[in-house]
C-alpha cells in the first residue's frame, strides 16, 4: 500500500496508529473534540501548498473561530525514532497530532 492510502485510511478511521490531542484541543471538551475529529476525518483539501510531498500527512481548518491543525508523523515500532520506511506497516506506527495552530 502507498503512503497516501495508509495516511488516508488512518485519518478517516483513527485506527492503525495513535491519535494525540494537545492540551488546547483536550480543554475544549468532549463535544468539541468529537466535532474536531470528525472534521479531521472528512478533510480533503489537499493541494501543493499543504501537501508538497503528496502524502496527505497534514491539514488545517477553522473550528469555532480558531485554526486547527493535524499532522501525521511516522515512527518506528518502539516510538523512539522516525520510521525509515513509512510505507512499511511492519516497521511504522503512525502518530497523528491534532492541535490548535497557536500550539505549534
Amino acid at each position: 500500500m502507498d503512503i497516501i492510502t495508509l495516511n488516508d485510511n488512518f485519518r478517516k478511521s483513527l485506527l492503525g496508529g495513535k491519535v494525540m490531542l494537545t492540551r488546547g484541543i483536550f480543554s475544549k471538551g468532549q463535544k468539541a473534540i468529537n466535532e474536531i475529529l470528525d472534521s479531521v476525518k472528512m478533510f480533503n483539501d489537499f493541494n501543493h501548498k499543504n501537501d508538497p510531498y503528496n502524502e496527505h500527512d497534514y491539514g488545517s481548518f477553522e473550528y469555532d473561530g480558531e485554526k486547527i491543525m493535524w499532522k501525521i508523523d511516522y515512527y518506528d515500532r518502539n516510538l523512539q525514532y522516525y520510521s525509515d520506511n513509512p510505507a512499511d506497516i511492519t516497521k511504522t506506527i503512525r502518530v497523528m497530532t491534532v492541535m490548535l495552530a497557536e500550539e505549534y
